[in-house]
């Protein structure tokens, strides 16, 4: 079952090019700049030996102009650069400087921060206020095609997305509420599908110089796919699921010492299953509340390189005290993991984790489940305009097959993105998901996700975005499943 802190943690690679860490110490050393010039104490005019042999020699200084003022009666001399490099009060004169300065954005609204970021080619978004909210809206069109064993299925949609986030523009504390919805609706292939919703908000407060709490929110609603070990075989329409989500957490330095506490809770619900002879199944009895403590520790050991550990415990209560089959599945979770947080500033940022996953139940026929976990992600950019994202993510997944317990799903994924042009975005993407159902090795399956697509920006609030994916599951037993998907769709950004 995942846990609400594992969002966070960021995995490493086992090693990195040398051309990468070349590129590494480079930046490094750019950054650093040149050494500053040592002062030097007044010196003795009449002591010829107090210049150093191993300086530089002195510099000549350029020339100077005359100019002759019209009124006067004789001619002033004075030195003048050729390129002015400051006026009088301090302000840089020259004329490129004085258009990049038009196309910074304004300060924030309480006067306490300046505008100091440069000019950018995204969209400015749009004020409310002391927030500064951007809208995205998708509309397109996608073809899917899925085939189990013999059987083929194929439909032809629209698909409407909007897409936001505001983010407020405060000198202390900050909100972010960032949110997607998406609606389809059939042109071929059965009836209008149920939309789909993520909304998130995260307040971060801060207390003091060494302490920061933050406080979250969320919800999400999405349709269970057919392919899920839950699933209800040959269904129209699969159960909708919703989710609710609140936490709250607080970070303190204690000089090299990092100290994290937090809680969150999150409540799940299951909608009715729509069965092929058009009646309805009842999933409520999977309906259930988490909640998770968790504690954390790191060592700065610098303030690129932080180890640490970390422990969780919660308990997950089900709705009903029993499931229709009449076992228990309400227990307690535990987890402990020690890991690493790495920060190379743009280059190369992330965390890698190894712990233990255990999970009990109350009903003494349902097994133990104990899992090595590995959790991670980490952000690297070997260029300026290549990004790739690495992760990896264990968890322990409930079940509702009678007496089995559930099973234990191992997620690797890479997301590559690359600037081929300004205006022109490539993207790859792939995963494999393994779940292990340490009850029922029949059971087990793998599921391998690629895809890829183009983002065009036709100017500075226009894109067009297309892309295509192919998934497939392979059970232990059974039939494999393949979904190929495709879409074509406009951009609208502010």
């Amino acid at each position: 079952m995942p846990y609400p802190h594992s969002k966070s943690l960021r995995a490493l690679p086992a090693s990195l090019p040398r051309r990468v860490a070349g590129l590494l110490l480079a930046g490094t050393m750019l950054a650093a700049g040149p050494a500053p010039a040592q002062e030097t104490g007044p010196t003795d005019p009449g002591d010829a030996t107090a210049t150093n042999a191993l300086q530089d020699p002195p510099v000549a200084e350029p020339p100077a102009t005359q100019a002759t003022a019209p009124d006067s009666p004789a001619a002033t001399t004075r030195t003048t650069p050729a390129i002015p490099l400051a006026s009088a009060d301090g302000q840089e004169a020259d004329a490129a400087t004085e258009i990049g300065r038009q196309n910074l954005p304004v300060p924030s609204i309480d006067g306490l921060r300046t505008a100091t970021a440069p000019w950018s080619d995204e969209p400015p978004g749009m004020r409310l206020g002391t927030f500064i909210l951007r809208p995205t809206v998708s509309q397109g069109i996608g073809y899917e095609r899925t085939k189990t064993g013999d059987n083929v299925q194929t439909r032809s949609f629209s698909t409407t997305t909007l897409r936001g986030i505001l983010v407020s523009d405060w000198s202390l504390h900050q909100l972010t509420i960032g949110g997607a919805g998406t609606f389809e609706k059939n042109f071929s292939g059965g009836k209008t599908t149920e939309p789909e919703a993520n909304v998130d908000a995260d307040l971060r407060l801060d207390l003091s110089a060494e302490t920061t709490a933050n406080l979250t929110a969320g919800y999400s609603l999405e349709r269970e796919d057919a392919a899920d070990p839950n699933a209800i075989a040959n269904a129209n329409e699969q159960s909708a699921v919703q989710s609710f989500r609140g936490g709250a957490r607080i970070q303190r330095d204690f000089g090299l010492i990092r100290g994290t506490l937090g809680a969150d809770i999150e409540r799940t619900t299951y909608g009715d299953v729509e069965l092929s002879d058009g009646s309805e199944l009842s999933q409520s009895d999977r309906n259930n509340t988490e909640g998770v403590i968790t504690g954390r520790i790191g060592y700065e050991l610098s303030p690129a390189l932080i180890p640490f550990i970390e422990a969780a415990v919660g308990r997950v209560r089900y709705d009903d005290a029993r499931d229709f089959a009449g076992y228990a599945r309400s227990g307690d979770v535990y987890a402990a993991r020690t890991g690493v947080e790495l920060d190379l500033g743009e280059k190369l940022r992330g965390e890698l984790a190894f712990g233990y996953d255990r999970e009990t139940y109350d009903d003494e026929r349902l097994k133990t489940i104990n899992a090595l976990s590995v959790d991670g992600s980490v952000d690297w950019s070997p260029q300026r305009g290549t990004n790739v994202n690495l992760g990896l993510r264990t968890s322990i997944e409930p079940s509702t097959t009678p007496g089995e317990s559930g099973y234990v799903s191992y997620l690797a994924s890479a997301d590559i993105t690359h600037e081929m042009r300004s205006n022109l975005v490539a993207r790859l993407a792939g995963s494999y998901e393994w779940r292990d159902f340490p009850t029922s090795p029949s059971s087990n399956q793998n599921v391998y996700i690629i895809g890829t697509g183009l983002t065009w920006g036709l100017n500075r609030y226009l894109a067009l975005s297309g892309d295509v994916s192919y998934e497939l599951t392979t059970p232990e037993t059974g039939a494999n499943t393949g979904v190929t998907r495709a879409g074509l769709g406009l951009v609208l950004r502010r």
